[in-house]
């Protein structure tokens, strides 16, 4: 959506600015000219106040994608029984929750009594720059309705966050 505001608001800006340069060289009068000044003014003011929300939008859109990808990463380690692994794909904030044998531990007396994973779909993401009890930051919660052999209506929630090095590490990890 961004893209095509952005194509809209520069073929605006192209027009005027045809405009603009037509009165200059065909020196009509000061009113055309003035004109042509207000109608760029008003096209800048547009796409300031308009369009660039749509960038900040774009943007958090691409985070939420990239939060998702690691949750969807993490979640198929945990589906293939590879606990060790998915402590390790985790972030530092995690890691200083649990320890990486806890965590393991947890895991194998639990997920099993789940069954097999039937079926998995993204229900909600929300993307924000603060959680309680956890450091500050920008984080993307997960729910993923899912099913299961033995849990037919199951909640899960996933929630990455962005790490120093620029990557997306999961930060919590609930099922319900």
């Amino acid at each position: 959506m961004a893209a095509i505001g952005w194509v809209v608001g520069r073929y605006k800006i192209k027009s005027i600015h045809f405009l603009f340069f037509r009165n200059i060289t065909n020196a009509l009068n000061v009113e055309d000219i003035m004109k042509s000044i207000t109608a760029i003014k008003l096209s800048v003011t547009f796409l300031l106040f308009f369009m660039l929300p749509f960038t900040s939008y774009a943007d958090q859109s691409r985070k939420v994608a990239a939060a998702t990808s690691a949750a969807e990463n993490f979640l198929q380690l945990v589906d293939a029984g590879r606990y060790p692994e998915s402590w390790d794909v985790t972030s530092e904030y995690f890691k200083t929750q649990i320890s990486k044998e806890q965590w393991v531990k947890q895991l194998e007396n639990f997920i099993p009594t789940l069954g097999n994973l039937l079926n998995r779909e993204i229900e909600d993401t929300e993307y924000t720059k603060s959680l309680s009890n956890a450091p500050e930051g920008e984080y993307v919660v997960i729910q993923f309705s899912t099913s299961f052999e033995h849990k037919n209506n199951a909640l899960e929630t996933v929630t990455p966050m962005l790490e120093s090095d620029g990557e997306w590490r999961v930060t919590g990890y609930y099922i319900r």
